[in-house]
């Protein structure tokens, strides 16, 4: 299998003052791809306006979702779309969803990214775009599976109870076969993986923008995604939210190599 990379360098989902620095992330990791296999969406300069939406910067949110809906129609087979902020995975769960209709996602976050517009205490996209594909019905509720999430709103912790979605503990990751058997649960023939970095301990990456404690090791991931590609097809996959600090070059080499183990885990 060869995986396609969709790069999107989308920061205006975030709600963090140093957004810019996903955009950074995902020119880091071009350099690391391989360059006939990938191609990147382009991303407006403005940060958009909410439109009465109640989403932050929602203009420049949809107008990514557009072109990056477009680039992907266009990509044959698994696919992996490089973020930016967590709303990249907008599109990808939409048009993986529409390929293979019994398909699961997995959410490997360290927030489960299920507020709506009204729940939000920032009103940021990236925070929101979980819910979204399944209000929007690109996927349903029972084919959601939560993973290492630890930082929840209270709205979400609602959604999640009237919903019933199955979620997962960084503890329960300990077992990847736990992650296969909650995935097997839901039915799927197949899985789109939507990794935010942050799901992974801060002690093991530096470039984490929103970074919450006991999270999951690198090779606790990795072992997980490497069972779970072991039982499903992979319909498509999001790697986001890796915002790297400037200048410091050894940490950047050792964090290139985690998300690199990470990738290739994918394929």
């Amino acid at each position: 299998m060869t995986l396609r990379f969709v790069l999107v360098p989308q920061w205006q989902g975030s709600p963090s003052p140093r957004a810019m620095r996903l955009a950074d992330g995902v020119a880091a990791l071009r350099a690391d791809l391989p360059a006939s296999a990938t191609s990147e969406v382009a991303v407006p300069l403005e940060s958009g306006d909410d439109q009465g939406t109640g989403i932050s910067r929602f203009s420049s949110v949809q107008l990514v979702r557009e072109r990056t809906s477009l680039v992907l129609q266009d990509v044959d087979g698994p696919f992996v779309v490089v973020g930016g902020d967590c709303g990249v995975s907008a599109a990808g769960i939409a048009v993986a969803a529409n390929r293979h209709p019994e398909v699961a996602v997995v959410w490997f976050d360290a927030h489960p990214d299920l507020n709506s517009a009204e729940s939000s205490p920032s009103g940021a996209f990236s925070g929101m775009v979980l819910r979204a594909a399944i209000d929007n019905g690109d996927i349903a509720a029972d084919r959601v599976v939560l993973a290492g999430a630890r930082s929840w709103d209270a709205g979400e912790e609602t959604f999640a109870a009237e919903t019933g979605l199955r979620v997962l503990t960084v503890t329960d990751l300990d077992d990847p076969a736990a992650l296969v058997e909650a995935v097997a649960a839901t039915g799927a023939d197949a899985v789109y993986v939507h990794i935010d970095l942050d799901v992974l301990d801060p002690a093991e990456l530096d470039g984490l923008l929103d970074p919450e404690p006991f999270g999951m090791s690198p090779s606790a991931l990795v072992a997980t995604l490497k069972a779970l590609r072991a039982r499903f097809p992979l319909a498509g996959a999001t790697l986001s939210a890796y915002a790297p600090s400037a200048l410091d070059t050894e940490q950047a080499a050792d964090d290139a190599a985690t998300i690199l183990r990470i990738i290739a885990a994918l394929d």
